[in-house]
């Protein structure tokens, strides 16, 4: 089956799940059975629902942040998003998954996760000053880690959103010196991208 045909049954499934709470169930059992495949199709498709209405998956947050201890790549990186989601409705349920975003970020073999984790982190840390002090640790070290990679310019999006929020003096500070230099002396959009970071907290 194609790719898009997928997508688009998920989304499909991904409404009806919005609104009948059996069909949202039957997921989160799903997400949480031992079929690795099941997992990943559930993670998939909830990830779809949080991106409509991410309110109506908040009562499950425990059961995200528990997925994030699976071992297959996909079903952790659906799960980031669905909790980058909650994070704008309701922030004090994602903090516990900070841990699982930590190893997310390094984990060594998917870049894609890392980049869930990076947004997931800066979503979280730009709500409040404590929030940030807790997570730019996290931050700094995986823009120091990635920042050849193919992700690192998308991560980069997500630090620039980070820096619009609300930081520690100290956070804001040394997030502006780690960006200096590219700020100055990098190319393109790396440059430009650098630049407004600076500028955010300038």
């Amino acid at each position: 089956m194609a790719d898009s045909s997928i997508k688009e049954q998920r989304a499909l499934y991904a409404q009806v799940a919005l609104e009948t709470p059996e069909a949202l169930n039957a997921l989160i059992a799903d997400l949480e059975g031992s079929s690795r495949r099941k997992r990943q199709a559930a993670a998939s498709t909830l990830s779809i629902a949080a991106s409509m209405k991410p309110e109506v998956l908040t009562e499950f947050s425990n059961v995200f942040v528990d997925a994030l201890n699976r071992p297959e790549a996909q079903t952790r990186w659906e799960c980031l998003d669905i909790l980058t989601n909650i994070v704008g409705v309701e922030s004090r349920l994602c903090d516990k998954a900070i841990p699982g975003a930590e190893s997310a970020l390094f984990d060594e073999d998917s870049g894609p996760l890392h980049l869930a984790a990076m947004r997931f982190l800066c979503r979280l840390g730009s709500t409040t000053e404590n929030r940030s002090q807790k997570v730019w640790p996290l931050i700094d070290e995986a823009i120091q880690c990635y920042h050849g990679d193919i992700e690192f310019q998308e991560m980069l999006v997500a630090v620039i959103a980070f820096s619009e929020g609300k930081l520690a003096d100290e956070v804001a500070e040394e997030l502006k010196s780690r960006m200096a230099f590219d700020a100055k002396s990098g190319r393109g959009v790396l440059r430009k991208r650098a630049a407004q970071i600076v500028g955010n907290l300038s």
